[in-house]
Order: structure tokens, then C-alpha cells, then sequence
């Protein structure tokens, strides 16, 4: 966990749920029903203003905005943006210690809105391991979910300033938590939204109390809902891949895969 998820709200609902204003300069991408590494996405970061030069203005009150990042961190010293392709997970219980993720954890880190994720639970058949079943976890009342985030910008080197900036980000992830750990052992750390301003608070160096799983009263609000396995195929997206199906069906459309493990 999280390889794959959904995003469906644009940006005007966005900003109503996560009390933002839109800064993502019409470069939002459509609806999402099979969100996958490498993709752009809409996330919402909090950050003081900047002058003509771009200095930060610290004593500005700091603007939740959304913006669009790319799924998959590229740390700002890597030589490669390839290597975000293995970063699109941070563990949380560990993010403080790595390089890679370190000082993102503790300047920029973001909200990612999401409709719910996929999870695939292996099945057994005789001692033996059968097809992977997908699920959706989704908010029960149709509210978003906020995984918790970080990110980075990056140049490319051989181009030095002159570079556009690439932005990029991961999603922490933890444990799984209650009726979770039925369907996969991690999960995304889900921000719940008495947390958002602490998150997001461009201030606020230490995140450690945040990093913890989220309390059981947040899973409870979830659906676990068994899903077609049409959704192992990137190739597919539709309104159709967050539909419940009858558990075991035999809609094989695709190949079945390993998710990454961060």
C-alpha cells in the first residue's frame, strides 16, 4: 500500500471540502477512477506567500492552496527523476531517518484528497495462494479522504535553474488498522480533518505525534468494498471500478500483480 487510488472531485468541490483556493492554474487533471504511480494528481499544501524575488514572506499569514504534483517523490539531490518511480510510498514509522524523505517530512508536507484506495487481499485455496481479491476503502458518507503526504520540488542538474521545477510527492503509510489488516497488512496514513491544520502547518517542524495509525473510530467510518478486478489493469478507469461486486467474482480482465511494498 497505496499503489493504486481514486480521485474524482474537481477543484471546485476541492476547495469547499479543504477550505482552499485553487492554485492549480487549470492544469488539474479530469476525474480518476484508477489513479496509479507517475500520474498528476490534485493535492492541498499550506505555505506563507513569497514576494516579486520570491523570498518567503514568514510573516504573512501561511495560504492552503491546491496544487497538482506528480505521484512518485523525487528527492531534490537525485541525479534522476526515475528514481521517484520507487518512492511513491513512505513509511511513516521510519520517514524521519531516511534521507530521502527526511527534510521533506519536516518543511513540505501535504494532503492528498482521494475518494477512497485499492487493496488487494490474497486469497487461499487448499493451502495454496489463490487470485488477489480488490478491494475499495472509501469514506462511508461520500467525504474525502486525506492521506498524508510529502513532497519535493526538483531541478534537473545539467540544466541547473533554467529547469522547470518537477513536483513530486509520496504517500506515508502505516499499519493497517481493525478490519483493514483482513485486506493488506499497511495502509495510507489517513489524516482525519481535526489534524489537517497541524499537518499542513508550514511552521511546524516536528510531525512526529502525527505519524501514529489512525484511531479505530476513523476505520470504523470506512466501507470495505470487494471490487472488480478490472481495476488490476491501469488501462482501465471508469465510475464502473469503484462498484461492489459479488466476492470471488470471475471478471478477470487484466493481470493479476504484486503491489508494491514500501
Amino acid at each position: 500500500m497505496c499503489g493504486r487510488y481514486a480521485a474524482t472531485k474537481d477543484p471546485a468541490k476541492l476547495i469547499a471540502e479543504f477550505d482552499a483556493v485553487d492554485a492549480t492554474e487549470g492544469a488539474a487533471p479530469p476525474a480518476d477512477f484508477n489513479v496509479a504511480p507517475t500520474k498528476n494528481v490534485v493535492t492541498v499544501v499550506q505555505r506563507h506567500p513569497r514576494d516579486a524575488e520570491g523570498t518567503v514572506l514568514d510573516e504573512e499569514p501561511a495560504v492552503r492552496s491546491l496544487r497538482v504534483m506528480r505521484w512518485g517523490l523525487v528527492p531534490f539531490w537525485a541525479k534522476d527523476p526515475a528514481v521517484g518511480n520507487r518512492m511513491i510510498n513512505t513509511r511513516a514509522e521510519t520517514a524521519k531517518e531516511k534521507p530521502a524523505f527526511r527534510k521533506a517530512l519536516s518543511r513540505r508536507r501535504c494532503l492528498v484528497p482521494a475518494d477512497g484506495w485499492f487493496e488487494w487481499r490474497q486469497t487461499v485455496d487448499g493451502g495454496k495462494k489463490g487470485p488477489k481479491e480488490p478491494y475499495f476503502m472509501t469514506s462511508d458518507d461520500g467525504s474525502s479522504l486525506a492521506f498524508a503526504g510529502i513532497w519535493e520540488s526538483w531541478r534537473d542538474p545539467k540544466q541547473g535553474d533554467d529547469a522547470d521545477p518537477l513536483i513530486t510527492f509520496s504517500v506515508l503509510t502505516t499499519d493497517a488498522v481493525g478490519r483493514l489488516a483482513d485486506v493488506h497488512h499497511r495502509m495510507p496514513l489517513l489524516m482525519p480533518r481535526n489534524r489537517w491544520d497541524e499537518w499542513l502547518d508550514p511552521d511546524r517542524a516536528d510531525a512526529t505525534d502525527l505519524l501514529a495509525p489512525p484511531a479505530p473510530d476513523v476505520v470504523d467510518s470506512l466501507e470495505l468494498r470487494p471490487v472488480s478486478t478490472r481495476v488490476n489493469n491501469v488501462r482501465n478507469n471508469g465510475p464502473d471500478l469503484l462498484e461492489r461486486v459479488e466476492v470471488g467474482a470471475t471478471d478477470l480482465d487484466g493481470a493479476l500483480f504484486d503491489l508494491p511494498r514500501p
